[in-house]
């Protein structure tokens, strides 16, 4: 289990997704539910732990190169996705998010 990430940043997330969270009764595209965001709190926890490991260990970079998270196709609203993406690379310096294709490449020159 991922440990809970702090509470200030908890705070930020949450002033981040509160716009998007869709009343009950019905959920329009791209909004979330608070169900949703229940089914996927470990989810939510470990990427916004992530960003607090950025903020401690890679605050001073000119360049953060990471690996794009990517969710699985249905199992997460836009909303919700894009609020980790946004708590997790706040006030970093500049960074890449990379998204391999699942394909081996090998690359040399001759």
């Amino acid at each position: 289990l991922c440990k809970k990430p702090r509470q200030d940043t908890m705070n930020t997330w949450q002033q981040v997704i509160d716009p998007f969270i869709a009343q009950d009764g019905s959920c329009p595209v791209g909004m979330t539910t608070k169900s949703e965001i229940s089914a996927q709190r470990d989810k939510t926890y470990r990427q916004l732990r992530t960003g607090e490991l950025l903020q401690e260990h890679s605050i001073k970079a000119d360049l953060i190169v990471m690996t794009l998270p990517v969710p699985r196709k249905g199992m997460v609203s836009s909303s919700l996705y894009l609020s980790w993406l946004e708590v997790m690379t706040r006030n970093l310096p500049p960074i890449l998010l990379v998204r391999g294709n699942q394909q081996s490449v090998l690359t040399f020159y001759s």
